[in-house]
């Protein structure tokens, strides 16, 4: 009998000591962790890779060179909280109910714009719906750490990024875009001052990277969201003399602007103060992807990139030209809603490096979940599907994508939805019930408008556009019973000449080789980025 306690005894110590052992030793499987890289207002041909010969973009540039390319990626809707709602749900607009940027006013407040038009938005969500399970919560309940660094929007306090799964929320409140500019001091309660003059899109980059160093062995999800390039933009002497000598060279065009439906929009890509902003951005996320190859992290890292609506080339700043894709932010046209849309993989054997399957940003969160082998969620995400097999070169089936925007906005789009199914999109306008058809293989700049010449097709497709929007209770505007024709008529005649020329002038006068914005350079001349 003692033979054998002695025996056991020598057999608890020889296993508790390889579990010890066991213990010491890294995982054979390191954990997959997420880094979700989204710009602001970020345009499809803002970066050198797509052809752009002013903006300097080679940190995006080259992720893209090792990433899948989605050539036909989209946001969900041409502004900035919809399409964020969409990232968090999973859910076209209509469904999730932020149809418009939260802020925005609606209802007989629209009039207050001066805008004297036809209809009256209707109102809109103004948080993101707490009953939703977002990205960041289903991540964390599959044992993930949570961060959020840099724009929300998405509600105010109660609808913060702590209140919707992430664990640390660095800069995320209501605001759209930067209270204290691009250079510190930021003015933002959520992310402490440091440096005066220091650069907000670097200093997001490096909590992020803080963040990641900080994770050993806990897989993460960390959602770098910059502020830029949304307006006001900004930049250094440094970088705006590099651009404005930059636009010199390549050619100044005589003119930079031509009247779109009801605002000016921009026709060139020569803003030296924009073409900064996108260069810090770049910057930024250069930090962010050589930090994770310096802390061993990049092979089992998923990498998303991607915009939250198209370039502005109409209101806040008139930053970009989308050419050739027709308008920009807040418009009904692909400028308005094509992003670049970059998703890298690093475990994935055979992933492919481009594709021009039509994908929608509500696809990247049962995407992320599929990659990194947790269950779906299909009665969360119900408009998005996992892009996975097309990531593995495999086919999706076709389906239909649709946008809803019944509003007016700030940068000069029409209250509208629109559905794309295989080559053909369709818009129609709630002004005066008019459909738009298009081929955007043959015509990606949206000139040639084919519903007569398609009426079936038109029907076909205005019909399905309307039985989802049914199915999702979506709301729509309305007559305004006070509107003045001839008020609105005025209003556009001065659009195209005082405002054109002003834009024109302003051009101008930041091409100028002694263009001084004020004595600092926007507070940036503390610490040059």
């Amino acid at each position: 009998m003692r033979s054998y306690f002695q025996n056991a005894q020598s057999f608890s110590v020889i296993f508790f000591s390889l579990g010890v052992l066991s213990g010491c030793i890294k995982s054979e499987t390191p954990p997959k962790n997420v880094l979700f890289i989204l710009v602001d207002d970020f345009g499809y041909y803002d970066m050198g890779f797509r052809g752009s010969d002013f903006y300097e973009t080679p940190n995006i540039d080259k992720l893209a060179s090792e990433s899948t390319v989605f050539d036909e990626g989209y946001s969900n809707s041409r502004v900035c909280s919809p399409s964020r709602a969409s990232i968090m749900t999973g859910k076209f607009t209509a469904r999730h109910g932020i149809t418009d940027w939260i802020g925005a006013p609606s209802g007989e407040a629209w009039r207050k714009k001066g805008r004297f038009n036809k209809l009256v938005p209707p109102s809109y969500v103004e948080n993101l719906p707490s009953s939703d399970i977002t990205l960041a919560e289903a991540l964390k309940q599959k044992g993930y750490s949570t961060f959020f660094a840099g724009k929300w929007h998405l509600g105010e306090k109660g609808s913060f990024p702590e209140d919707h799964g992430f664990d640390i929320n660095l800069g995320g409140i209501g605001a759209g875009s930067p209270r204290g500019g691009y250079y510190g001091p930021f003015k933002n309660p959520k992310l402490k001052n440091k440096e005066t003059g220091e650069n907000l899109s670097m200093r997001l980059a490096r909590e992020t990277v803080d963040f990641m160093k900080k994770q050993g062995e806990q897989p993460f999800f960390a959602f770098l969201s910059f502020y830029a390039v949304h307006a006001p933009i900004q930049t250094t002497q440094v970088k705006w003399k590099k651009y404005r000598d930059k636009a010199e060279n390549n050619g100044m065009a005589k003119r930079g602007y031509a009247m779109e439906h009801f605002l000016p929009i921009r026709q060139v890509q020569d803003n030296p103060i924009y073409a900064g902003l996108v260069e810090s951005m770049d910057e930024a996320v250069g930090h962010v992807l050589s930090s994770l190859k310096e802390m061993g992290l990049a092979d089992n890292t998923m990498i998303v990139f991607t915009s939250d609506n198209g370039g502005v080339t109409s209101g806040d700043n008139y930053s970009t030209s989308n050419l050739p894709l027709r308008g920009g932010k807040g418009y009904q046209f692909e400028g308005g809603i094509k992003e670049p849309f970059l998703i890298q993989v690093p475990w994935l054997t055979n992933q492919i490096t481009k594709t021009d399957v039509p994908v929608t940003s509500a696809d990247l969160y049962p995407t992320i979940l599929d990659v990194i082998d947790a269950d779906l969620l299909p009665e969360q995400h119900q408009d998005g599907v996992s892009l996975k097999p097309l990531l593995e070169g495999k086919s999706l089936a076709e389906r239909s994508l649709i946008w809803h925007y019944p509003h007016y906005g700030n940068q000069g789009g029409q209250p509208s939805s629109m559905i794309r199914k295989g080559k053909w999109k369709l818009i129609y306008y709630y002004e005066d019930e008019r459909n738009e058809l298009y081929d955007l293989e043959a015509d990606i700049s949206e000139t040639k408008d084919l519903s007569l010449q398609q009426e079936s097709l038109t029907k076909a497709l205005k019909n399905e556009l309307f039985n989802y929007l049914k199915s999702v209770n979506a709301k729509y505007p309305k007559k305004d019973p006070l509107y003045d024709p001839e008020k609105e008529k005025e209003h556009l005649q001065k659009m195209a000449t005082l405002k054109l020329k002003a834009l024109e002038r302003r051009r101008w006068e930041i091409l100028q080789p002694d263009f001084e914005p004020n004595a600092d350079w926007w507070g940036s001349q503390v610490t040059q980025d």
